[in-house]
């Protein structure tokens, strides 16, 4: 190949990958609000330092909140300044880091193993859980890509001996750091520490205990952690023992599941690309004690297996945590088509129809969605739609399988699976925005005639009181805050919540004037007793989506 043919390739290459970022992490970013607990949390967290122009102290309704690093908020707090407060420039730090991420993986490979880069990007950047993560306002991804890129750069160390890598290395782990705290060294040292042991090449870890890396992750890393300790005396005991070792001993934070349960969650989190994730990585965990060659599937496997590991005995278990062993799969697979090219192989019959049909049934669940959201049976037309449609897609794939081999299974999968994203994001956006973000219910009170009046929550979801508390942004009641329910009080503080309607209407002070309180559906029935003589509740929305009451509290004293 000439080099004018080179820089074209190279040139249609990059033009791709800035595709395939922009479509998978920054496309539709407002197509729905901020949803869960964490979401809104974060963002609002990011909003208060942002107002306070403090870069330091992280706090959740005027109360200091040490639960997680200050990165996050560091991304969203510029992303604020030059774009304004918005539930998409929350989001926005998860696309940039993600895109970052994707960057290093193509050079890298396309450096390191080249022939591989575009299967390399293409099934890392369009993994379920890279592309869902990457599009949240949470810290999962910030820890991820630093990770993954301090990983690959050791591994370019360990092959090629130069210590720029190795910099690379200290100086991504410690980004990582300050995105979700130890676990990020924690999960890099065991990573390196298991091949090393197993390959039985202990002078690597010597020459990987380098002076000037470490030195290079204590500038980057331990700033803001020495500054976080001096403003707050808690710190240490808040962040580290109750949030990091506690989190992971004990079942303190309520989140305990089955040992077994990221079984279904990394099948889940690599779709569409699950059935040769398990392939490739069957033939990683073979070649341990190949050549150094065939070494890198093997540091890829050992990669994907210890976080799986390392959090299946954790006490605290959620889907995000498995995010680390998620973005080697998509290298992993790359490699083994690479591989399984130079053995001009035919394509495995039972492989391809396995993957084709789950193509296929993603789509069909795709379009099946909305009305599970929105807990509507399922039309008998949707179904006729849907599963046709399904058959089309799965025959479509392993046709092109099939006749192109395995090095066609990127483009047969990647237009079915962009089709899918456009369909959440533009058909389905609305239905998530409705029963899963409080952006609507928020519209809805801003809106109003009762727009700047107190909102008191009784006994909501706690996604309900971080989301609320976001889009609304509203300040306390006067009431003391331990005695009132309102978004945040009971969230940020821990206090004590109110049991009855009693104790919220009890707290308000005679003539405090008019409220809006939001219920579960149908709760109210409960305590129309209970309203004091001076108030008088009325009917104000019923949210349907999420079975909410709102009623309109009316100091009716004259």
């Amino acid at each position: 190949m000439n080099e004018r043919s080179h820089q074209l390739r190279l040139l249609l290459e990059v033009l791709l990958l800035a595709a395939i970022c922009y479509f998978f992490f920054f496309y539709g970013l407002a197509a729905f609000g901020l949803v869960g607990a964490d979401e809104p949390r974060y963002a609002q967290v990011a909003r208060e330092m942002f107002q306070r122009h403090d870069w330091i102290t992280p706090t959740l309704y005027g109360n200091v909140w040490l639960e997680k690093p200050v990165l996050y908020y560091w991304g969203a707090i510029v992303s604020y300044k030059i774009f304004g407060v918005s539930d998409w420039a929350a989001r926005l730090p998860g696309p940039v880091f993600a895109t970052a991420m994707m960057a290093f993986v193509y050079f890298w490979t396309r450096r390191f193993r080249n022939g591989a880069q575009l299967d390399a990007m293409v099934m890392t950047a369009c993994t379920a859980f890279v592309f869902a993560f990457a599009r949240a306002a949470s810290m999962d991804i910030l820890l991820v890509a630093p990770l993954s890129i301090g990983l690959l750069a050791w591994w370019a160390f360990y092959e090629t001996g130069k210590r720029g890598w190795l910099a690379l290395f200290y100086a991504a782990i410690a980004i990582g750091t300050l995105a979700k705290g130890p676990v990020a060294v924690a999960l890099a040292a065991m990573i390196i520490l298991v091949f090393v042991a197993l390959r039985r090449e202990w002078p690597v870890v010597v020459r990987t205990l380098w002076l000037p890396g470490i030195l290079i992750f204590c500038v980057i890393a331990l700033p803001w952690y020495v500054a976080a300790q001096h403003v707050n005396p808690s710190f240490f005991r808040e962040f580290f023992i109750q949030h990091n070792l506690d989190r992971f001993a004990t079942n303190r934070f309520q989140h305990k599941q089955h040992i077994w349960y990221y079984v279904p969650v990394l099948l889940a989190a690599t779709l569409p690309w699950t059935v040769f994730v398990f392939v490739a990585l069957a033939r990683g965990v073979k070649m341990l004690r190949e050549s150094k060659g065939n070494a890198l599937m093997a540091f890829l496997s050992i990669w994907v297996l210890v976080p799986f590991v390392f959090f299946s005995i954790s006490q605290s278990k959620l889907p995000g945590y498995i995010l680390p062993s998620i973005v080697p799969c998509g290298l992993l697979i790359a490699l083994y088509i690479r591989w399984h090219a130079e053995q001009s192989a035919k394509a495995s019959p039972v492989l391809t129809a396995i993957h084709a049909l789950v193509s296929g049934a993603i789509l069909a669940l795709v379009l099946i969605a909305p009305y599970k959201l929105y807990r509507l049976p399922v039309p008998a037309v949707v179904f006729k739609i849907a599963l046709p449609l399904a058959l089309i897609v799965a025959l479509a794939v392993a046709v092109v399988v099939f006749a192109r081999g395995y090095a066609a299974v990127r483009i047969a999968t990647l237009l079915p699976l962009a089709i899918c994203v456009a369909f959440v994001l533009r058909a389905a956006g609305p239905v998530i925005d409705a029963t899963q973000s409080t952006r609507s219910v928020a519209s809805r009170i801003s809106g109003s005639y009762a727009a700047n009046e107190p909102v008191l929550l009784f006994d909501v979801p706690r996604q309900v009181e971080y989301g609320l508390a976001f889009y609304l942004d509203r300040p306390l009641p006067a009431a003391p805050p331990d005695e009132v329910v309102k978004f945040g009080t009971a969230a940020a503080g821990n206090q004590s919540r109110a049991k009855t309607l009693k104790d919220i209407t009890n707290s308000l002070p005679p003539t405090s004037g008019n409220y809006l309180i939001i219920l579960r559906e149908g709760d109210v029935e409960r305590f129309a007793s209970e309203v004091p003589p001076n108030y008088q509740l009325e009917p104000f929305l019923r949210f349907a989506p999420q079975h909410l009451d709102i009623y309109h509290l009316r100091d009716t004293t004259p």
